[in-house]
């Protein structure tokens, strides 16, 4: 994808969030509820809930890594060999990249973001907690990105909640070069 459709599709998906903002209320609720019928501790809690500056640096930051300069293509460390060639190295994206995180709904978008910036597909599988957020996010993210003509399973949202869909993601190195595990209990 070119930087400019990019960039309109992180556009497109801050506009998502923002026109969606009472389902994404409506979804992060109903996480919140299973979550204090769980007894999750109130930390977690805190991390889980959807709050007026959660979802305006949820948009600032998509903005923000709209803003940032594409690091694909950039060429960096150029030297002479004693032959006459010319060596350098150059940024490439990675491929897919799974991320493994906990229940901060949050990282759903800032995952995807810039992983879409750095012109990377990504497999995201946030914590059973923040489900129906992560659901309700996946579900902007999509929409941004079709609104930006680009592919929407450049970012997927592995949909169930068990632990063996972590155990099966790790595994398939056909499909996934990279796996980031983010956070205390993502594992």
């Amino acid at each position: 994808a070119s930087t400019g459709q990019k960039n309109d599709a992180l556009e497109a998906i801050a506009l998502e969030i923002l026109a969606q903002r009472e389902m994404l209320m409506i979804e992060n609720e109903k996480d919140m509820v299973l979550a204090k019928e769980k007894n999750i501790a109130e930390a977690m809690l805190d991390r889980l809930q959807f709050t007026p500056a959660r979802f305006d640096g949820m948009v600032e930051g998509l903005r923000q890594v709209a803003s940032l300069k594409d690091p694909v293509g950039e060429i960096t460390d150029l030297a002479f060999q004693p032959n006459g060639i010319q060596v350098g190295k150059m940024r490439v994206p990675l491929g897919v990249i799974g991320i493994i995180y906990e229940s901060r709904p949050n990282v759903t978008i800032d995952a995807a973001s810039l992983c879409l910036k750095s012109g990377n597909a990504s497999i995201l599988r946030g914590g059973s907690e923040s489900i129906h957020s992560n659901r309700a996010l996946a579900s902007c993210i999509q929409s941004g990105l079709s609104m930006a003509k680009l592919p929407q399973n450049v970012v997927q949202l592995v949909p169930m909640t068990d632990r063996a869909a972590v155990g099966e993601l790790i595994t398939m190195k056909d499909y996934v070069d990279i796996i980031v595990p983010r956070g205390g209990d993502s594992l």
